[in-house]
Order: C-alpha cells, then sequence, then structure tokens
C-alpha cells in the first residue's frame, strides 16, 4: 500500500455518501470482502488473536505483529486498510506516537486507539491521561493517517455517557479525525455523541437494542437490500453543524447495504458503516 491508501480512506470519509467497511482477521476474508465490493476493510485485534489462540490485549499481540498483519490484509486486498491498534501497545503518550508512526511506515490508512488499559483491575485511563495519550497519537498523525480515539467505558461497566461525552469532545479537540465509543445505548445517546463532537464522525456500534429500522425512523435514508443486513453493524453518522436541530441530527445518512446481502449468505461478520459527511447535513 501506499499513501494513496491514506488519501482513498480520507475521501470515503469526505464524500457525499456513507460506506460499509468490513473487520477481517485473514487473507482469504480479506479477499472475500474486497470481492464483495468493499472499498476499504479494518483488521479486527480480537479476530486477529482468536486465530493465533490468544486473548485480544496488546501485551499478547504485540506492536510489531498487529500491525504487520494490519498492513498484510491490505496489500491482500489492494483496499485501504484501518488498524485496530487496542491501546496504542503502552500506557505512556510517547507509546501511542510510536505506534502511530510504524502505522504510517506500514502503509495502513487509518487506525484506532482505545482508553481501555488492558488491566482487568483499573480498565480505563485516567481521564487526563488519555486525553494526553491522543493529543501525542494526533501530532503524529496529522495529514498522514486518519485516527479514530475510542471511548471504551460503555464495554467495561462505567456506564457514564456523561463522562464517555466528555472524553470523545476531549479526543476530538486533541486532533482525532473520528472518535467511536462501542456500547451506546439507544438512539438518544447516539445523538447526543454526534452533537457534542460536530463537526467530526462519529462511529456507532449498533446491536439488538437499536435495528436498522430505528435509525431509518429517526430520519436516516438507507439504500435498501432485499435481505436484513448482518448482525452488530457499526455506523458512522454524519457530523452536525452545532445550530442544527436535534430533529436533523440523522438528515443526508445512508448506507449502502447491497455488499451485506452478498456477506449474509456466507458468513457472519462485524460491519463498519462510515457516514462520510463532514460538513452540516442537508
Amino acid at each position: 500500500m501506499t499513501a494513496s491508501a491514506t488519501e482513498r480512506f480520507r475521501a470515503l470519509h469526505q464524500g457525499p455518501a456513507a460506506f460499509i467497511m468490513p473487520n477481517v482477521w485473514d487473507g482469504a476474508s480479506a479477499l472475500m470482502m474486497r470481492d464483495a465490493g468493499f472499498a476499504a476493510i479494518g483488521s479486527s485485534s480480537f479476530a486477529y488473536g482468536a486465530t493465533r489462540g490468544l486473548p485480544d490485549v496488546s501485551t499478547q499481540l504485540g506492536r510489531a505483529e498487529s500491525i504487520a498483519h494490519a498492513a498484510w490484509l491490505g496489500e491482500i486486498a489492494k483496499l485501504p486498510v484501518n488498524g485496530d491498534l487496542a491501546d496504542g501497545f503502552g500506557s505512556a503518550p510517547e507509546d501511542c506516537a510510536a505506534t502511530v508512526e510504524v502505522s504510517i511506515a506500514a502503509g495502513l490508512a487509518g487506525l484506532g486507539i482505545e482508553d481501555a488499559t488492558g488491566d482487568s483491575a483499573a480498565p480505563i485511563h485516567d481521564f487526563d491521561a488519555a486525553v494526553r495519550r491522543i493529543e501525542a497519537a494526533a501530532r503524529a498523525a496529522r495529514g498522514r493517517i486518519l485516527l479514530t480515539a475510542r471511548a471504551d467505558n460503555l464495554l467495561y461497566g462505567r456506564a457514564d455517557l456523561d463522562d464517555t461525552i466528555r472524553r470523545l469532545t476531549a479526543f476530538a479537540e486533541a486532533g482525532a479525525d473520528v472518535l467511536y465509543a462501542p456500547g451506546l445505548p439507544d438512539m438518544e445517546s447516539i445523538r447526543r455523541v454526534v452533537r457534542a463532537v460536530a463537526p467530526k464522525p462519529v462511529t456507532v456500534l449498533t446491536g439488538p437494542r437499536v435495528s436498522l429500522a430505528e435509525l431509518e425512523t429517526a430520519g436516516s435514508r438507507w439504500a435498501r437490500s432485499h435481505a436484513p443486513p448482518p448482525p452488530y453493524a457499526q455506523a458512522i453518522f454524519p457530523p452536525l453543524s452545532r445550530a442544527q436541530s436535534p430533529a436533523k441530527t440523522f438528515d443526508g445518512c445512508w448506507v449502502d447495504l447491497a455488499a451485506a446481502t452478498t456477506l449474509r449468505r456466507r458468513t457472519p461478520c462485524r460491519m463498519r458503516c462510515v457516514q462520510t459527511n463532514t460538513g452540516a447535513a442537508p
């Protein structure tokens, strides 16, 4: 992969439509997603760890192996690849910056860094430490790779939406390109996050508690398929101008699920649907 991979990935985020980015785990799955028509793919630390019989923790997978694996997936598929790079492979801001530099050198188009620690006794980095880590990553990433900053409170039993929004807002201000909080519990939570970090895009993990019908009711425009989409879709919704009303939160958002119809017949798959509108919704 060359620098054009990042340009292509950024263009997907800046275009007028949404795109679906499946997480893959090996060469066969990367080729399958390419053949299904996807424009970008993501690695998955959990899925790759499972193929190695390892837990999803950075101390087991390691920076060099994780990034090399993600880059190889992109080379196999000839698509931009977003690396799922856990906690950035270290608690210090310098560790996150080093992860960004290695990712750029390897040809990744994007990467995600979360505020989880990998320590069950203290699973989430303190707020100030988490922000410093994203600041360092963003300084290294700026203009050369897309950085997704992820707040993992809700995955670790910390049902504090206010703190999650506070973290995402701080990460956006620190320079992250995309924001992500897996486990948002309902549509109003999604709306609150989108409003808080506007005009930057937000990744949303949807599952049994939030159906596509509910998202449509909220105002999304979806390109239909003839079968239900795969379970556990991730969706990025449009950023808002701060002057917009909540009623317009999802105006202009649509997701092409045509390829998902094919995938459902082949294999269960975690999908990421990326909303690429970066200005105010019409």
